[in-house]
């Protein structure tokens, strides 16, 4: 297989959470280029090469901190000895509907149980009979509740309680049916009603996120250092959070900080921006760094930054508009209030507002590939990224693996 034939892979990732919508797993979405980008003969090899770069060279494990990877492994890659490149503890190995229960299926996957890995069956809609092997080795029995009525599901969950399994579901999209789904007993959950911007529930801007947004608005005008100081006095609460988090490692910093001016000049506007954004989001979600949400807009604003790297090299002012772009997107969802609402208070350049509001010019197209790679939308990312030829399959793989890993170390930090 060639090197071009290899790049053609994308990582996405869509969150699994448990009981208390809090963030248990991702679901690795791996890719093959056939079919979507360019012609690879060998769709298994292509599979276990993304996967062994991810994990290795890219650094997926510590992208996921303390949470595992849900892999999808079709029949051919579930025999491919390339499977066993994986970290047994940090991957849950989701056997496709698609294969068949063969005695050697059920053979392999005994092996890989033994090996150390757990398994999980993936789109259970009914209990098949010639399923009743593969289905006592996994652990987790992820439902698709799209299909069944909520007799059908009932039904199926009392058959599958008996067997003792870890159940998921998938594809909530709404909150009735998580609200059913936590009857019938299930533990996990993914679906766009977790992960989706536009259907998370919201609420209106309290106090200490409307100062939040001043001070960016401040920091946009490039206001000086006293005016910054004197807006943040008012705000306790908000200055010991500041002080809290310029003190951890990820704001890049080496020395305490011991009050706010100095934070403001040992961080610089650009540092402290960022964080600001972030803990706009971090106010909303009631300090809950395992919000889906929070996690997404974190993750975004990191990769925007990091393609926007890749299609202008050193053009400092458009990386950090990209990042901007990318935390301020999520707002609307968290706060339930429309962006264009959402961006008054600031002093937003014309194609920041345009990217956000219109989805337009360079920072648009940018959003709209980080979107696509959340939902697994291979296909739209394919045409997305012919539209900016500057940025490769392989800049993709490697800037939301770094993006991940900046979202996660936001997240320990904040809980130490």
């Amino acid at each position: 297989m060639s090197d071009a034939a290899a790049d053609q892979l994308f990582l996405g990732r869509q969150p699994i959470l448990d009981r208390e919508q809090r963030l248990h797993a991702y679901e690795l979405l791996f890719r093959s280029g056939s079919r979507n980008f360019a012609e690879v003969t060998d769709g298994v090899q292509a599979t276990a090469t993304v996967i062994a770069n991810a994990f290795s060279e890219l650094g997926i494990e510590a992208a996921l901190g303390s949470h595992r990877g849900f892999i999808n492994v079709d029949e051919a890659f579930l025999f491919s000895d390339m499977l066993e490149l994986l970290p047994r503890h940090a991957v849950v190995l989701e056997i496709l509907e698609t294969v068949p229960p063969t005695p050697a299926v059920v053979e392999r996957c005994a092996a890989l149980k033994a090996a150390g890995f757990t398994l999980a069956l993936d789109d259970v809609i009914q209990l098949e009979p010639e399923f009743a092997d593969l289905l006592a080795l996994v652990e987790i029995v992820k439902v698709d509740i799209q299909p069944l009525s909520r007799v059908q599901l009932m039904q199926l969950v009392m058959k599958l309680k008996p067997l003792g399994k870890q159940l998921l579901a998938e594809k909530v999209d709404s909150r009735e049916q998580m609200e059913q789904c936590q009857k019938l007993g299930f533990s996990l959950f993914q679906g766009y009603y977790f992960a989706k911007p536009t259907i998370i529930a919201g609420k209106k801007l309290d106090h200490s996120q409307l100062s939040l947004m001043k001070l960016m608005g401040l920091l946009l005008s490039d206001a000086d250092t006293a005016e910054l100081e004197a807006a943040l006095k008012p705000e306790p609460g908000l200055s010991i959070n500041l002080l809290r988090m310029t003190n951890s490692v990820g704001a890049g910093c080496t020395e305490k900080i011991t009050s706010l001016g100095h934070a403001i000049t040992v961080l610089g506007r650009r540092q402290l921006q960022r964080w600001l954004q972030l803990l706009v989001f971090a106010s909303g979600s009631q300090g809950n760094t395992d919000n889906p949400l929070l996690m997404m807009a974190a993750t975004r604003g990191r990769l925007m930054e990091l393609l926007a790297g890749e299609v202008r090299p050193g053009d400092s002012i458009l990386s950090d508009q990209a990042f901007m772009a990318g935390i301020m997107s999520l707002m609307p969802a968290l706060v339930g209030l429309p962006i264009a609402e959402v961006i008054a208070p600031l002093s937003l350049t014309a194609n920041v507002r345009d990217a956000l509001c219109d989805g337009g010019g360079l920072l648009g197209a940018l959003l709209h590939i980080a979107e696509c790679s959340e939902n697994g939308d291979i296909a739209a990312l394919s045409k997305a990224l012919a539209e900016l030829p500057a940025l490769s399959p392989k800049a993709i793989n490697r800037a939301q693996t770094q993006a991940l890993q900046w979202a996660n170390d936001i997240a320990r930090e904040k809980q130490e």
